[in-house]
C-alpha cells in the first residue's frame, strides 16, 4: 500500500493563497486537475524527486462551509528544512520549530497554510529514513 494523495480544504476563492503556501512557500508544482474535476474549484499540487517520480500530492479543495484542520495534518518530507522554512516566511507563513528536534530521527517544524489548515515539514537527520 501506498499513499496517492492528501486533501485539505479551503474556502470558496482560496485557491491563489493556496497555490502561493503550496507553490511559492513549499515548492510544489501545480497540476491540471482533471477535466471533471475543475468545475468544483480547488488545486492540486505534487512534489518530484530528482528522477521525476512524484514523491507527494496534496489536493485543496473547496469546502462551503470552511473549518480549517487545526490538528489532523500532512507531514511532508523535506531535504532542506531551513531552505523550506524560509520559503515558507518569505510568503507570510509562520514556521513554528519550538518542536524541532521531538520527533525520532528528524528535524520538523510546523505550519499553517493561508487558511489556517496545520502542515507538518521534517527533514531526516540520516539519508534513508
Amino acid at each position: 500500500m501506498r499513499l496517492h494523495h492528501v486533501q485539505v480544504a479551503c474556502p470558496p476563492g482560496g485557491e491563489d493563497v493556496a497555490r502561493r503556501f503550496y507553490g511559492d512557500g513549499l515548492g510544489m508544482t501545480e497540476v491540471d486537475k482533471p477535466a471533471d474535476l475543475v468545475a468544483r474549484g480547488g488545486c492540486w499540487f505534487r512534489a518530484y524527486d530528482r528522477s521525476g517520480a512524484v514523491t507527494a500530492e496534496v489536493h485543496v479543495g473547496v469546502e462551503d462551509p470552511f473549518a480549517p484542520a487545526r490538528k489532523a495534518h500532512p507531514a511532508l518530507v523535506v531535504d532542506d528544512l531551513d531552505e523550506v522554512a524560509e520559503r515558507l516566511r518569505a510568503v507570510g507563513a509562520e514556521v513554528d520549530d519550538s518542536q524541532r528536534t521531538s520527533f525520532p530521527g528528524h528535524l520538523r517544524f510546523h505550519t499553517f497554510d493561508g487558511h489556517g489548515n496545520r502542515v507538518e515539514v521534517l527533514s531526516p537527520l540520516s539519508p534513508g529514513i
